[in-house]
């Protein structure tokens, strides 16, 4: 008779699976990873109704009610918390799309699901970059005050649920109190950003006309719940001031479409990082483009081997190391941190003069102008190990 437990759980099952190397990918990976998936560019923009359909504040300077100055006071005390929350933001996005397996380089390319699911993975991103507590009867608790974060990708569009305030016509579904709604937007079309506060009423939030008659009544999606009304955004305290604009740049997205196609074309992860390379010169190249250009398990790997094969048409590509970092400030370019890079076309110059320009190899090299003869650039050892003595020669 046979052992039942030895039999498959469903047809096709491994019998056995302790057999194979059940904890390696090695047998998955072949199927999808490192093949290259092309994406369109985007026929319509993220934010339907972004901040210059609506009189947000820009650079205002007005000071919190007494309801909100605690909540305020707090996220203002945080380190560098204006940095930190635009990055958080970025991160969202770039995580969703997920370009190094997907090949998705903005939102447009999202599905519906993972669209809904982009004020969830804000809301969890601020929590862990500012270790917020969670609340008692909400999401956050920040000194000492329950509040929800809320996101829409249109500016004035969050959707606020009855347990945020109080309504006598909610029963056991209405909130304990007028609760406090962080209030989150980005739109990467155009790089902007903006967050507030505020305190949820029932009057604040939309009504409407009933059918045939002149009597008012709330204004509830499917979710039963509600939008702003625009009239109670005098209400929102705008965080650094109102909208700002500088979320951190999707460079797939901003480029000409003319570079991005030439980047973003079939063939090898290493020809594609090769272009992006010679393609955005000057500016910094993050870690999140680099894995969504190649495609491949060992992308930053392909920095690496870009170095050696752009070598003999000028190009240096400049990473984290402290030596790289210096040869970056004497050329007058941003120095990358980790998980960045800067790539620079140079040429070598004769003798010092108004151009900033580095000694490299016993040669003076600058970053090279439009029809600049191309030179061999210095080799990448000659930059990961520069010692100090041979920075004697920059020009100060």
């Amino acid at each position: 008779m046979t052992d039942s437990s030895q039999l498959p759980l469903f047809p096709g099952a491994d019998p056995n699976p302790l057999s194979s190397a059940v904890d390696s990918r090695a047998r998955a990976i072949g199927w999808k990873r490192n093949s290259f998936i092309r994406h369109p560019a985007p026929q319509d923009r993220m934010s339907k109704t972004g901040s210059y359909r609506l009189s947000i504040p820009r650079g205002d300077t007005a000071e919190p009610s007494d309801e909100l100055r605690d909540v305020v006071s707090w996220i203002y005390g945080i380190p560098e918390g204006r940095e930190r929350f635009r990055w958080a933001l970025r991160d969202s996005l770039d995580e969703l799309m997920d370009g190094q397996r997907t090949g998705r380089w903005c939102y447009q390319h999202l599905s519906k699901p993972e669209k809904t699911h982009l004020g969830t993975s804000v809301e969890v991103n601020l929590t862990k970059e500012f270790g917020i507590d969670p609340g008692e009867d909400l999401d956050w608790r920040i000194a000492g005050i329950d509040l929800d974060c809320k996101f829409s990708r249109d500016l004035g569009g969050w959707e606020i649920p009855m347990e945020m305030y109080i309504c006598p016509d909610h029963g056991s579904r209405s909130g304990k109190a007028d609760q406090i709604a962080m209030l989150v937007w980005l739109d990467d079309d155009r790089s902007e950003w903006a967050a507030g506060l505020m305190r949820i009423t029932d009057q604040r939030l939309g009504w409407r006309k009933r059918k045939n008659s002149d009597e008012r009544e709330r204004g509830y999606n499917r979710d039963n719940k509600r939008k702003i009304d625009r009239s109670s955004f005098q209400h929102i305290f705008w965080l650094w001031g109102g909208v700002q604009s500088d979320l951190p740049t999707n460079l797939l997205l901003h480029l000409d479409a003319g570079c991005r196609d030439r980047i973003l074309k079939d063939g090898s992860g290493q020809a594609r990082v090769n272009q992006l390379f010679r393609e955005v010169t000057g500016r910094i190249i993050n870690r999140y483009t680099v894995l969504t250009v190649a495609q491949q398990d060992d992308s930053p790997k392909r920095v690496r081997d870009a170095r050696s094969n752009l070598k003999n048409e000028g190009y240096v590509i400049l990473g984290h190391e402290s030596a790289h970092k210096k040869v970056a400030d004497r050329l007058g370019l941003q120095a990358p941190v980790k998980g960045e890079w800067l790539s620079a076309r140079l040429t070598r110059v004769e003798s010092y003069g108004d151009r900033p320009s580095v000694c490299l190899g016993h040669h003076n090299w600058a970053v090279a102008r439009e029809g600049e003869n191309m030179f061999a650039a210095p080799p990448e050892n000659g930059l990961k190990e520069l010692p100090i003595p041979d920075l004697t020669g920059f020009k100060e």
